[in-house]
């Protein structure tokens, strides 16, 4: 999900009213039948719900079977992953999982109940979003440079919030970037992670795009910067890190789609091939575009491929920040 100076393109980890399902066309691809469910590791408000409905709305279109999503947060998505192995592997429940659930977890764990390349077959990814960090509307802080000074100047004192595993880490190599010593305060998912953010329960957050820009634009949180290359085009006024004081840091969210190991390939590929269908849509660029997000196209080859490379990274990057396993 996230990345720091020259450690790759796709590190990694929205607060957007959730997407309804839409009516079914007149004529559908497949009769309708047993219903689709996708179960989703946070709760409403996260980029990853955010996407779970878009395809769900955009699957039933296709398929004329109804699909259903289920939020499943807590447990660092542990309860979502034991909900969707413990399900008939049938081709009919569907993971929808990020950065956190299916490579941070297998380097932040000693011991992880699952394992995310085994226990899962890729469907597609789906899409990835670079992180802002928010403050506190009262925080006696205007920028980032003013929130590191002020954090170094009050070490164990400032502590941060975080919606998942990924952002606890991204929070940990804010840390080591800027040689500071802020504290993690563990949350359910990034909606409420910025809750208690606007409300001061926390001093400040790292979420992606979809689950900061309502808030910032209401008041109730400041945003100091994206963690990404360039500026946002939802949030053109908000400057990269390295704009703002850190240069270099870097920090990105995906979201992709499994299915348990056990089901029977012809139903995983053909889940696949519908998922991969979607991710390539002009309506699902646009749908992105306007959250501030991109979408990743690449099927399950493609997913499986990234997945390692991304828990070898996060693995060395839990070594290099000295990051207690849990």
């Amino acid at each position: 999900m996230m990345h720091r100076r020259s450690m790759g393109p796709w590190l990694a980890a929205g607060l957007m009213a959730a997407t309804g399902l839409a009516a079914l066309p007149a004529m559908a691809q497949e009769p309708s039948g047993r219903p689709i469910r996708f179960v989703v590791p946070f709760g409403p408000g996260s980029g990853t719900d955010t996407s779970a409905r878009y395809f769900a709305r955009k699957l039933q279109e296709r398929t004329g079977q109804a699909v259903i999503v289920e939020n499943k947060p807590g447990a660092n998505g542990f309860l979502a992953v034991k909900q969707v192995l413990a399900a008939p592997a049938e081709g009919h429940t569907v993971f929808i999982g990020s950065n956190s659930t299916l490579a941070v977890n297998a380097a932040l764990f000693r011991e992880l109940p699952y394992d995310p390349l085994k226990d899962f077959a890729p469907l597609t990814m789906m899409m990835r979003s670079p992180a802002m960090l928010a403050i506190k509307p009262q925080a006696p802080y205007a920028d980032l440079k003013g929130l590191m000074a002020y954090a170094a100047a009050n070490p164990g004192k400032v502590n941060f919030g975080a919606g998942s595993a990924g952002y606890q880490l991204m929070g940990e190599l804010f840390n080591d970037s800027a040689r500071l010593a802020t504290v993690h305060v563990p949350f359910k998912g990034a909606g409420e992670a910025m809750t208690a953010l606007a409300s001061g329960t926390v001093d400040y957050a790292f979420a992606e795009v979809t689950a900061v820009q309502e808030l910032a634009k209401g008041g109730r949180v400041k945003v100091l910067a994206v963690a990404s290359d360039k500026r946002v085009a939802t949030s053109p006024e908000v400057p990269t890190a390295s704009e703002a004081g850190l240069p270099g840091f870097e920090a990105y969210t995906w979201v992709g789609a499994m299915v348990s190991a056990k089901t029977p390939a012809a139903e995983t590929a053909k889940l696949a091939e519908h998922f991969t269908a979607i991710s390539r849509l002009e309506e699902t660029q646009q749908f992105y575009a306007r959250l501030g997000a991109t979408p990743m196209t690449g099927g399950p080859a493609q997913m499986h491929e990234f997945q390692k490379n991304e828990i070898a990274l996060w693995k060395r990057i839990v070594v290099q920040a000295k990051v207690p396993l849990q």
